[in-house]
C-alpha cells in the first residue's frame, strides 16, 4: 500500500504509546487485586466483571484510532480505467497457409472471428486500423473509432500468395506514424499505439521480422503477436496437392519479445478467445492510483460508533 500523505502515519506512534500504556495500567490493577488479602471484602467493593467487556470498547477505539489515521495519510489503490486515447493496428495474415483446418473452421476463419471480437472489447475512444499481409502489405483501414468499417473489412478479407510479416509491421507503423501527425496537437505527445499481428507464421517476403523489430522497438510500439494453428496443418494447393504449414511460433515469439509485447500460441479457436481477451484488457486499460480515504475513514467511523455502543451498553455511559 501507498500513501500520498505519508507523514500523517507519525500519528500511529502515540496511538501505540496509547496502546502499551493501556496494557500496562491493566497489568498494575491485576497486581494490586493480588495483594488483597481479604477476598470476601474484595468480592463486595470490587465485584466480578467479564474481562473481554472491559477491555473491548478500548479495542475498538484503538482500531478506530488507526483506520482513521491510516485514512489521513490518504492510502492509494491500482487501479484499471480505459484508455482515453490509443492506437491499435491489427495486421492479419492472408497468406494462403491460412485457409488450413487444424483451427476450426480453419485458420483464417478463425482469426477472422477473433479480430472481430477483439475490436467489440476495446474501449469505444481507441482508435483501430486494420493491415492485411500476404505477399506485401496495405491499409485496408487507417486508424478510426468507428468499429463497422473495421468488423466489415476482416469479414471481407481474402487470401492469396505468400507471407510478409517484416512489412506487415513497417506498414502498421507507417499508419501509426501519419494517424499521429494528423490527430495530435502541436505540443502534445502522440498518443500510445500498439500493433497487434496475427500469423502462422514463416516469413518469406520483403523485409525480415528482425528488422521490423528493431523499428517498432525504436518507435515505441509494442507488437502483439498470437500464433496460428499448429504442428501439423495442412492445405491443398491445385497440382501440389496436400502441403505441410505447422505454424512458425518461435519467429512470432521473438517479434514479440523483441519489442515488449506479448505473445499467444492460439492452436485452438479457445486459446484464440483467450488470447484476445489477454490483448485486448492490456491494450485497452492503463493502471493508475487512486486515493481511497474513504475507505478506512467509514471503518474508523463504524468502529468508533460500535466502541460508543458498547460502553452505553455495558457501562450506562460513553466514558
Amino acid at each position: 500500500m501507498r500513501f500520498a500523505a505519508p507523514g500523517w502515519l507519525l500519528l500511529l506512534i502515540p496511538a501505540a504509546a496509547l496502546l502499551a500504556g493501556y496494557v500496562i495500567v491493566q497489568l498494575r490493577r491485576k497486581r494490586h487485586v493480588a495483594r488483597f488479602t481479604n477476598v470476601e471484602l474484595l468480592a463486595s467493593i470490587a465485584p466480578r466483571r467479564p474481562g473481554w467487556r472491559r477491555h473491548l470498547t478500548f479495542a475498538l477505539l484503538f482500531v478506530a484510532l488507526a483506520l482513521l489515521t491510516l485514512g489521513s495519510a490518504q492510502p492509494t489503490s491500482a487501479v484499471r480505467i480505459p484508455r482515453d486515447r490509443a492506437t491499435v493496428m491489427i495486421a492479419l495474415d492472408v497468406s494462403l497457409s491460412m485457409e488450413a483446418t487444424d483451427v476450426l473452421p480453419s485458420r483464417i476463419g478463425a482469426a477472422k472471428q477473433g479480430a472481430i471480437r477483439f475490436v467489440g472489447l476495446l474501449p469505444p475512444r481507441i482508435n483501430v486500423g486494420l493491415v492485411k499481409f500476404g505477399g506485401n502489405a496495405s491499409v485496408v483501414v487507417p486508424p478510426t473509432i468507428d468499429r463497422d468499417p473495421v468488423k466489415v473489412a476482416i469479414n471481407n478479407l481474402q487470401l492469396q500468395d505468400s507471407t510478409a510479416i517484416g512489412e506487415a509491421v513497417f506498414t502498421c507503423l507507417d499508419a501509426i506514424s501519419t494517424f499521429a501527425k494528423a490527430s495530435t496537437v502541436p505540443g502534445d505527445k502522440p498518443p500510445p499505439a500498439r500493433i497487434v499481428l496475427m500469423s502462422d507464421g514463416a516469413n518469406n517476403k520483403g523485409r525480415t521480422p528482425e528488422q521490423a523489430a528493431a523499428a517498432a522497438k525504436a518507435a515505441g510500439v509494442p507488437v502483439s503477436t498470437i500464433a496460428f494453428g499448429t504442428l501439423n496443418g495442412t492445405v491443398n494447393l491445385p497440382g501440389y496437392g496436400p502441403q505441410p504449414v505447422p505454424a512458425d511460433r518461435p519467429t512470432l515469439r521473438e517479434l514479440a519479445e523483441a519489442t515488449g509485447g506479448s505473445y499467444h500460441d492460439a492452436p485452438s479457436s479457445e486459446a484464440l478467445q483467450s488470447a484476445y481477451r489477454d490483448i485486448g484488457q492490456q491494450v485497452g486499460y492503463t493502471t493508475t492510483r487512486r486515493i481511497v480515504s474513504w475507505r478506512f475513514l467509514v471503518a474508523g467511523l463504524l468502529f468508533t460508533l460500535a466502541a460508543g455502543a458498547t460502553s452505553l451498553l455495558w457501562a450506562g455511559r460513553i466514558t
